[in-house]
């Protein structure tokens, strides 16, 4: 009967180990960058999270989180493209796939089993509406209102 349950546990740890996938789901999410950093405990790595939009507005959504492979070379320039995008506020789209499994069960992969496969650059100037609009002018201050508003004249009128 022992022999029969350690039999039925390694089954069990073979087909769930063989199950792990790399590439589990693939996507692509567009926003601005809200958070790219490097850091970890024991394994350091690049974490960022994406505001996402919709059709030019901000979703009011979860924001994206996602990491970089630390088991990969070749993303530096990745790297440095993000974040030129985080501080100069561009619209990004990030191309990523998803692992399942233990593939990352430590995290020293990353922090979060989403990990960025390509990055393009949608718009440089998302934060700037007027420099979008074709003839549009930039805006000026040109004089200064103060509204004072009187609460007794407010009750007088609603008698």
């Amino acid at each position: 009967m022992r022999r029969f349950t350690l039999s039925i546990l390694a089954a069990f740890c073979c087909i769930f180990l063989m199950s792990c996938k790399e590439n589990y789901s693939n996507g692509e999410k567009v926003g601005n960058l809200i958070e790219f950093t490097k850091k970890g405990v024991i394994w350091d790595s690049w974490e960022g999270r994406l505001n996402l939009t919709q059709t030019g507005m901000n979703t009011s959504g979860e924001p994206f989180s996602f990491s970089f492979d630390n088991d990969r070379n070749d993303q530096g320039p990745l790297i440095k493209l993000l974040y030129q995008a985080q501080v100069e506020g561009w619209k990004v789209k990030i191309k990523y796939h998803e692992v399942w499994g233990l593939k990352n069960v430590f995290s020293n992969r990353g922090e979060t089993d989403y990990f960025v496969d390509g990055v393009t650059v949608l718009d440089k100037d998302f934060a700037n509406v007027s420099k979008r609009l074709p003839g549009a002018r930039q805006g000026r201050v040109v004089d200064t209102i103060y509204v004072v508003i009187d609460k007794n004249e407010l009750r007088n009128r609603g008698k």
